[in-house]
């Protein structure tokens, strides 16, 4: 394993701990970290819900999007809400755990320039941590924390309203 690896390792592993935290999670819940794609997702399995998604970029990814496998998750939650991906399509998530109820202003707004940065910066730490103060037993959050860690800069971080 290179040095950087196991750095973004010791991040991830640090950032767990805070996001289980943040979630008030007392190990009554099952919440699970699955790995697919390259990225790593943490998910409350009884609530049906993301609470964070994490990877290196490894630059643009092509794919065409799935958008029939898109179409059943997560639940809707009016017009104003797209399924948004917690891992951009473009920085290679998926779908399924990948989606979440995000406001479309948001997900097409300020939510994507820090997606695009990630794209663009292969080798780039980029996560999104999911907040359901706010929504008790819903699937739609209330809000989103969005980073990117750029070894030798300062890192960059955002909370949108959800």
């Amino acid at each position: 394993m290179t040095g950087a690896v196991q750095d973004w390792i010791r991040v991830s592993d640090y950032l767990i701990g805070v996001w289980l935290d943040a979630y008030a999670w007392d190990g009554s819940a099952q919440v699970a970290k699955v790995g697919t794609g390259g990225f790593q997702y943490l998910f409350d399995v009884d609530a049906g819900r993301l609470l964070a998604a994490w990877g290196v970029s490894r630059g643009r990814h092509d794919s065409t999007r799935d958008k029939a496998r898109m179409a059943g998750h997560p639940l809707g939650d009016g017009p104003a809400y797209h399924r948004g991906h917690a891992i951009s399509h473009r920085l290679g998530g998926g779908t399924d755990i990948n989606l979440v109820p995000q406001l479309g202003a948001v997900n097409t707004g300020p939510f994507r320039a820090l997606e695009r940065q990630a794209v663009a910066t292969p080798g780039a730490f980029y996560f999104t941590c999911w907040d359901y103060r706010f929504s008790a037993g819903s699937q739609r959050p209330s809000g989103v924390d969005q980073g990117l860690l750029i070894p030798g800069q300062p890192p960059q971080l955002r909370t949108h309203a959800n």
